[in-house]
């Protein structure tokens, strides 16, 4: 059976704590598809990662 990569995901909640930003942008994000994310139940987890990559990007201005 194949490895499978060491991935660590993180809650809604704990995005929003790195992010500083509220919950419903966090959700806003995954549900655009700006942030992956995997739903386990009813649920999102979204792998640390993809957190980590969307803090680096550049900020666009939107307006």
């Amino acid at each position: 059976m194949s490895e499978l990569p060491d991935v660590r995901f993180l809650t809604v909640a704990e995005v929003a704590e790195l992010m500083r930003v509220s919950k419903m942008t966090v959700y806003r994000l995954v549900h655009s598809g700006e942030l992956p994310a995997v739903r386990f139940g009813r649920s999102y987890r979204v792998p640390e990662t993809a957190v980590t990559e969307a803090l680096q990007r550049p900020i666009s201005d939107v307006g």
